[in-house]
C-alpha cells in the first residue's frame, strides 16, 4: 500500500438493504443500545458475546426491551441475511426450515444462528436513518447534539430526500454526525464514564474497529483495491494517525475518531457517483408523445462485487427486457416509470421500485431485499429474499419468498398472489442467489406499522381471478415450469378454467357451423379478443415488443 493518502467512505449496502424504510422501535435508541452493549459482555458464556445467538437476542429483545418476538426475529434475520454466506449455505438453511413440522422445530433451528455482536449493535443503530422527528420534518435538520460534532453543511443540504436508503449523502452525513455514538457503542464498559460516554483516555479494541468495517471501507490513493476499515487502521504507517498502540493492541478513541473524520469522503461507488460518472445505457427508447427521456446509468464496468448499481428512471410506455452481465448481482433502482413492462431477467442483489405507475415488473431472483415505495397500480412478479412495501396503492405482488412480506406505512389495497411465471434460466439464477422454492411465505404478510394493524390493508388474490403469466422471450436454459408449482387451490382454478375451454371448443365443433358461420364466428371472437387486449393494456405490451429474433438477442445480452 502507498502511504500517499487514505480515502474512507461509508458503505452503501448496510443502508440500502439493512435499514428498514420505517422509524425504528423506540427501544433502539442510543440509551438502550448502550445498556445492551454492556449487558452482552456480562453474558459471554450464554451466547451473547462476541457472537450473539438468536436465543440470547430473543431474551434481550423480548425480555428486556419488551419487543414482540416476530419483530425481534425480523431484525435478527435481516442482519443475518447481510452476512457473507455461499448460495449453498443459504439453500441448506432453507432445506432445514422446510423439513420442520412445528414452530418448536423452527425455533430449534433458529437457535443455531449467530451474528457478530458488535456489528449487530451498529446495525440496530443505523435503523435511526429513517427516524422521523417534528424538527426534521419541518426544517430538515437533526436535533442538536449535546456535544458538537463537525459536519459538512453540504451533506445536510443534499440529504433531504424521502428515500435516504439510496442517498449516499445521507449515509455519509449520518455516520459523520453520529460517529462518536457509534464508536462509544464499541467500547468495553470500563472505557466509559459513569454517564456512558467516552473519556480522553478511552481505548477502542481491535475487535471494535473490525466491527466498524461493517459500515466503513476505503482505499489508498492510486490503488484499485478496496480494504476493510480495520486493515487500513492497522496498517503500520498509519498507526500514528489512527491511534493504534502496538503495546496495548488498542486504538486511542479520540485519535481514531479524528482520523476517521479527516479521511471520510464520498462513496466512489454510491448512487451519486453512478449518476454523475456512470456508464449511460441505451436500453430504452424515446416514445413519441412523452416529454421526458428515459435515463439508465450503471457503475458495473468499474465497481467490484456488492458495489454494482443500475439506476433506471422515466421509462414510459414501452417494454424493456434485459438479461445481462450488467445486471448480475447489482443493486437496482427503478424510478418514475409509467405505463411500461420491464423484464430484468438476471440474478439481482437488491431492487427498489419508487414512484412508478401503471406498470408491470418481472424480476430475476433478488438475493436480498425488494422494496416498493409510493407506487400506484403496479404489478411485481419476483422471487426475492424479502419484500417490503410502503405508500403503495392498488399494487399486486406475485412472489416467492422465504420470509414474511413486510407491509410498512401508507399502503392501500395491497394484493398478494403466488409466483406464476418462469423463464429458461430461472432455476439456475435462483441457485446462484441461494433462493429455494420452500419455505414460501407469500401468503403470510407481516403488518409492521401501527397505523396498519388492521389486516384489511391487504388481501390474497382469489383463485377465480388467477392466471399464469407468460414471459415472452426465448433464452437458453432448463426451466420449463413454475418453480415449486402452484398452491393447490390456484391449480384447481386453472384446471377448471381449462375444462371450460375444452367444453366450449367441443361445443363449437359439434355445432357443425357452415363455412360462412365459422367465418362470422371467428371475426366475433377476434373482435372480443381485441377489445380485451385494449381494456387490459396488453395491446400496448404486444405493440412495444421487439421482433422475436431481436428479443432473443436482447434478452440474452
Amino acid at each position: 500500500m502507498d502511504q500517499s493518502g487514505v480515502l474512507l467512505w461509508v458503505k452503501a449496502e448496510p443502508f440500502l438493504v439493512g435499514a428498514l424504510q420505517m422509524p425504528p422501535p423506540s427501544k433502539f435508541s442510543l440509551h438502550y443500545l448502550r445498556k445492551i452493549s454492556t449487558y452482552v459482555r456480562t453474558r459471554a458464556s450464554e451466547g451473547a458475546y462476541p457472537r450473539l445467538y438468536w436465543s440470547a437476542w430473543r431474551h434481550i429483545a423480548c425480555g428486556k426491551l419488551q419487543l414482540p418476538k416476530d419483530v425481534a426475529w425480523l431484525y435478527f434475520e435481516i442482519f443475518e441475511g447481510l452476512s457473507v454466506k455461499t448460495p449453498e449455505e443459504r439453500l441448506e438453511w432453507s432445506e432445514l426450515l422446510s423439513n420442520c413440522t412445528s414452530e418448536d422445530e423452527v425455533e430449534k433451528q433458529r437457535n443455531q444462528l449467530s451474528v457478530d455482536t458488535l456489528q449487530f449493535l451498529l446495525f440496530l443503530y443505523i435503523q435511526q436513518l429513517n427516524k422521523v422527528s417534528l424538527r426534521t420534518s419541518l426544517i430538515g435538520e437533526e436535533w442538536p447534539s449535546p456535544r458538537s460534532r463537525p459536519q459538512s453543511p453540504d451533506l445536510t443540504e443534499k440529504s433531504n430526500g424521502h428515500n435516504k436508503n439510496w442517498n449516499d449523502y445521507s449515509h455519509q452525513a449520518f455516520v459523520s454526525y453520529h460517529l462518536s455514538d457509534l464508536l462509544e457503542l464499541l467500547l468495553d464498559p470500563e472505557q466509559l464514564s459513569e454517564s456512558f460516554h467516552s473519556t480522553h483516555s478511552s481505548l477502542v479494541s481491535r475487535e471494535g474497529v473490525m466491527a466498524l468495517s461493517f459500515l466503513i471501507e476505503g482505499t489508498v490513493s492510486g490503488a484499485r483495491k478496496i480494504y476493510p476499515l480495520h486493515e487500513l487502521a492497522l496498517w503500520q504507517p498509519l498507526h500514528a494517525e489512527s491511534g493504534f498502540s502496538k503495546i496495548s493492541k488498542t486504538f486511542s478513541f479520540y485519535k481514531l475518531e479524528a482520523w476517521l473524520r479527516a479521511s471520510l469522503t464520498e462513496n466512489p461507488f454510491g448512487t451519486s457517483a453512478c449518476l454523475k460518472s456512470g456508464k449511460k445505457l441505451a436500453w430504452a427508447h424515446q416514445v413519441e408523445g412523452t416529454a421526458r427521456r428515459a435515463k439508465i446509468a450503471c457503475n458495473t464496468h468499474v465497481a467490484p462485487r456488492r458495489h454494482r448499481m443500475v439506476v433506471m428512471s422515466q421509462v414510459c410506455k414501452q417494454t424493456l427486457a434485459k438479461s445481462s452481465d450488467t445486471l448480475l448481482g447489482a443493486h437496482v433502482k427503478i424510478h418514475r416509470c409509467n405505463e411500461s413492462f420491464i423484464y430484468l431477467l438476471s440474478p439481482l442483489r437488491s431492487v427498489t421500485i419508487e414512484k412508478c405507475r401503471n406498470s408491470t415488473f418481472v424480476l430475476g431472483p433478488t438475493e436480498t431485499a425488494l422494496h416498493l415505495y409510493s407506487c400506484d397500480n403496479v404489478k411485481v412478479i419476483a422471487v426475492c429474499r424479502r419484500l417490503s412495501v410502503s405508500s403503495t396503492t392498488d399494487c399486486i405482488f406475485h412472489i416467492l419468498t422465504p420470509t414474511r412480506p413486510l407491509i410498512l406505512s401508507g399502503n392501500q389495497r395491497v394484493t398478494f398472489a403466488p409466483f406464476h411465471t418462469h423463464y429458461p434460466m430461472l432455476e439456475d439464477h435462483m441457485a446462484r442467489t441461494g433462493l429455494a422454492t420452500v419455505p414460501n411465505y407469500w401468503d403470510n404478510p407481516m403488518v409492521v406499522c401501527k397505523e396498519n394493524s388492521d389486516t384489511s390493508v391487504f388481501r390474497l388474490l382469489p383463485p377465480s381471478e388467477f392466471y399464469v403469466f407468460i414471459t415472452p422471450f426465448e433464452m437458453e436454459g432448463d426451466t420449463t415450469e413454475i418453480p415449486g408449482g402452484l398452491p393447490s387451490t390456484y391449480q384447481k382454478a386453472l384446471d377448471l378454467r381449462e375444462q371450460k375451454i375444452q367444453i366450449w371448443q367441443k361445443t363449437v365443433k359439434e355445432a357443425h357451423l357452415t363455412k360462412d358461420q365459422r367465418k362470422q364466428f371467428q371475426v366475433l371472437v377476434e373482435n372480443k379478443f381485441y377489445e380485451w387486449l385494449i381494456n387490459t393494456g396488453h395491446r400496448q405490451q404486444l405493440d412495444s415488443l421487439v421482433p422475436p429474433t431481436v428479443a432473443s438477442k436482447q434478452a440474452a445480452g
